[in-house]
């Protein structure tokens, strides 16, 4: 009988994410700088969402795709006066450094910069993270939509965690990362390590590098409409996506998939003994055995019953991602 690996601190951890408030050290993801008069065009152009129509103070979502619109990394891009600061996911930070400097060209007024080891990031989650905002400084932040953000003493607070969790995201120099830390432990907020992060990361369907964002899926197989222009123009990857949309082209769709057991990420999901898809992640949660998978559309979503290897799963809803362009 498998013994559970889940303790105190998990449930302590994840519960607090959820009703209280909890801090998340994300310094170790990727944080690079565009500056220059072209920034906001040149990255309009290398992915999904529209950049030029984003003003100082705001943010959003993107998705880095290839010509062929495969995914390389779900993007959170601000928009600042003089700057744009792209946070990048850890194993995508020296790939995109190069896969962006290879499409700025000569009249190009566009300069990329790494500056994730001069600054650090943690992420405030949870519904009682607007005391701790406040007590930052930062209120006007409350009741903003993700993305918005200000800029108070150095430090970036933005809406938005990452997760489809409220929260908030702070970008402070590395030289204040001790300080505030504590500040924050000091006020209540429970500390989320690397492994609370993905249960939390994998229950709520939020895609990884290497995992659900591979050559081998698009934008919209992963859910990720809500990154999507349809009406911005020309950009890596457009002509595809488009082409999936107006002919309904999407043919696998990622879904949460609640488990019996433990599985391996890569195991072939079938019905029947028919393949109908594939286990991308897989973590044992407080709530139990939960993965994220692709499964085929025509063989059915929601309440579905599949067999992942050795065990049983069925499919569920997972809060990050969705099906639809939104209105």
């Amino acid at each position: 009988m498998l013994t559970s690996l889940i303790d105190s601190e998990d449930r302590a951890a994840v519960y607090a994410a959820k009703t209280r408030t909890a801090i998340c050290d994300r310094s170790h993801w990727g944080r690079i700088e565009v500056t220059g008069e072209d920034r906001l065009r040149f990255l309009h152009n290398q992915s999904t969402n529209n950049f030029q129509s984003l003003q100082p103070g705001s943010g959003c979502d993107t998705v880095m795709v290839t010509s062929t619109a495969r995914t390389i990394d779900l993007v959170t891009g601000y928009v600042l006066e003089d700057r744009v600061l792209l946070l990048v996911s850890p194993n995508r930070r020296e790939f995109l450094l190069s896969w962006l400097d290879r499409y700025i060209f000569f009249a190009d007024q566009v300069t990329l910069t790494d500056i994730t080891d001069q600054t650090a990031t943690f992420t405030l989650l949870g519904p009682e993270s607007d005391t701790i905002i406040s007590k930052l400084g930062a209120a006007s932040l409350l009741s903003q939509p993700d993305g918005h953000h200000i800029s108070i003493n150095g430090i970036i607070f933005a809406v938005g965690t990452g997760l489809a969790i409220p929260g908030y995201t702070l970008i402070l120099p590395r030289a204040e990362k001790q300080q505030i830390w504590q500040q924050l432990l000091d006020w209540g907020a429970v500390k989320l390590s690397d492994r609370h992060w993905e249960m939390l990361r994998i229950s709520q369907g939020r895609p990884a590098p290497d995992a659900e964002l591979t050559d081998d899926y698009n934008p919209l197989e992963v859910g990720l409409w809500q990154t999507v222009s349809f009406n911005k123009g020309c950009y890596i990857g457009q002509e595809t996506i488009a082409r999936l949309n107006t002919y309904k082209g999407v043919k696998q769709h990622l879904w949460g998939i609640k488990l019996k057991n433990c599985a391996q990420p890569g195991t072939i999901i079938t019905i029947s003994g028919e393949k109908v898809g594939k286990l991308t992640s897989y973590i044992e949660t407080p709530e139990g055995h939960f993965g994220l998978g692709y499964i085929r559309a025509k063989a059915g979503g929601v309440g579905l019953t599949v067999e992942v290897g050795e065990t049983q799963g069925e499919i569920v809803p997972v809060p990050f991602v969705s099906r639809e362009y939104p209105q």
